[in-house]
C-alpha cells in the first residue's frame, strides 16, 4: 500500500485552491487528516468575519485527503456544514477528522474545525464514493 502522505503529496501538488488557502498539513493518514490555516483579511466577508466558504473549503480538503489515504480514489457525493462560532482575521483554524463509517464504496466523515482556543467553530459532515481506481505514485 502507498503511504497516505505520498497520496496527499500528489493531490496537494496541483491543488492551487488549497495552496491559496495557506493550508498546512499537520497529519496525513488513512481516514485521517489534520490541516491548519490562519485567517487572512481577504478571507473575511462583509461582516468582517470569515466567509463560510473558507471553513467549508478547509473541511472539504480534509475530507479529500483523509478519504483518499487508503490508496483508492474517492470523491465527495454529499457534504454539509454548520458554523457554530464566528472567526476573525488572525484566527488559526484546525481540522479534526473522524471516520464515522467505511465500506467498500462509501465513507462517512465528521470534521470538526476548532480555533486556536480549541473552541469548535464549525462541524462538517462528508460522504464520499470510493472508486475502483487506485492511486499510482
Amino acid at each position: 500500500m502507498i503511504h497516505p502522505s505520498k497520496i496527499v503529496d500528489k493531490m496537494f501538488e496541483n491543488d492551487a485552491f488549497s495552496k491559496w488557502l495557506g493550508i498546512k498539513r499537520i497529519e496525513d493518514g488513512a481516514g485521517k487528516s489534520v490541516l491548519q490555516i490562519t485567517v487572512r483579511k481577504e478571507m473575511l466577508n462583509g461582516f468582517n468575519i470569515v466567509h463560510g466558504g473558507i471553513t467549508y473549503s478547509l473541511a472539504d480538503s480534509a475530507l479529500a485527503f483523509a478519504s483518499n489515504g487508503y490508496g483508492r480514489k474517492a470523491v465527495s457525493v454529499e457534504t454539509s456544514i454548520s458554523h457554530t462560532q464566528a472567526c476573525k482575521e488572525g484566527d488559526v483554524l484546525t481540522t479534526h477528522t473522524e471516520e464515522m463509517s467505511l465500506s467498500k464504496k462509501i465513507g462517512i466523515y465528521q470534521i470538526t474545525i476548532t480555533n486556536q482556543h480549541n473552541k469548535t467553530v464549525a462541524l462538517f459532515k462528508g460522504t464520499v464514493y470510493i472508486t475502483d481506481k487506485n492511486w499510482e505514485i
